[in-house]
């Protein structure tokens, strides 16, 4: 019996040794994980700063001022160095248009003004063309683009967008007695953090239901045809629902469907103008000399636009084939001033204007 004692009891010594062990382990364990987390959250935290990370426009050296051309004056046109001719004549020298109290006589004038930032981030809350300026307007299923869903961001290209009223003619004090454009200055007008329908598809129909006849295979072929046409000039106009290359244009959300994240940012960017063109915010001033008028169906020759950020890009039609310019204009490890994926775009709208004196009822 004593044998079994001394046997029982060594046993014992050694299951406390182990045991202890094992709780010292687990105790370690759970501080490393502890650890770990903290670590974890402050590498995150790092890498939004980072991911945010961008400097000021600079209104004269990040825009392409030959986009302002051709400009046409009395059916003379002005080219400068842009590479593409107006997708139509201006017609006519001049003009007559009837305003209250009296009419306007003058010239026929046409040019392209740039009037909006399109901002395609990763990160909610950012704004690279402001500097990299964040702020905390997240919500409950706001999504964080490449950082949060890497897998998802591959198939569908997922951003969050900002439309900025950036009327740079305005904010450079050029320009400013052309009758024919709203002058908007500086402005934040759109935010899809903010925005229900930006990140689900199923409310977007709702809100545009006639994205419902778009959704097959014979519509979407027709974007062959308009993807070679914006390719080779300009897109056609009737194929209002594509976006040349880039894709559909509905949904009104934040997928852009392709893995290329260029070609995805670019696409987004043709939504936000096509949408707040929809939704008769965005008024045409190329349609009518004597002023702007509503298109619920935007007329896509009459716009165009060109990368900011983070790399400054050529002037495009809208669906241009990504190949001809892509190129290296989203470098993977961002720039010297701005970090990778985070896009801006500014949108050049055609101007045509009856440009002349105002002659009032009283004969002035």
């Amino acid at each position: 019996m004593k044998n079994v004692a001394m046997i029982i009891n060594k046993k014992w010594n050694i299951d406390k040794q182990t045991m202890r062990k094992q709780t010292r382990f687990l105790m370690f364990l759970v501080f490393a994980l502890i650890l770990f987390f903290n670590l974890n959250n402050n590498l995150f935290a790092g890498v939004k700063d980072f991911a945010c990370k961008a400097s000021f426009i600079n209104p004269i050296t990040d825009i392409h001022w030959s986009g302002i051309f051709p400009i046409e004056i009395a059916g003379v046109e002005i080219k400068g160095s842009a590479t593409e001719d107006n997708p139509d004549k201006l017609g006519g020298i001049v003009c007559f248009c009837k305003v209250p109290r009296g009419f306007v006589f003058g010239i026929r004038v046409s040019y392209w003004n740039p009037v909006r930032i399109i901002e395609l981030t990763k990160v909610p809350g950012c704004f690279p063309t402001f500097g990299g300026m964040h702020v905390n307007i997240t919500k409950p299923g706001t999504r964080y683009g490449t950082i949060g869903e890497k897998d998802e961001v591959q198939k569908t290209g997922f951003f969050n967008s900002h439309l900025i009223y950036f009327n740079v003619l305005d904010i450079l004090n050029l320009f400013l007695d052309v009758p024919c454009v709203k002058h908007e200055g500086l402005d934040i007008a759109y935010l899809s953090e903010i925005d229900p329908t930006w990140n689900n598809d199923v409310v977007a129909m709702f809100m545009h239901p006639e994205a419902i006849l778009f959704a097959n295979p014979i519509t979407q072929m027709a974007c062959v045809a308009d993807s070679a046409a914006a390719t080779a000039g300009w897109p056609l106009d009737p194929l209002f629902w594509c976006s040349g290359s880039w894709g559909s244009v509905y949904p009104f959300t934040g997928f852009g469907g392709h893995g290329d994240i260029i070609q995805a940012s670019a696409l987004e960017a043709s939504k936000v103008i096509y949408r707040d063109t929809r939704l008769g915010v965005s008024w045409d001033t190329a349609v009518d000399v004597c002023g702007a008028v509503i298109t619920p169906v935007w007329i896509k020759s009459h716009h165009k636009i060109h990368e900011v950020k983070p790399v400054k890009g050529p002037i495009l039609p809208i669906g241009r084939a990504p190949l001809l310019w892509e190129y290296f204009k989203d470098p993977p490890f961002g720039t010297k001033k701005n970090a990778p994926d985070n896009f801006s775009w500014i949108l050049f709208k055609r101007v045509k204007c009856c440009l002349g004196k105002t002659f009032t009822s009283s004969g002035k």
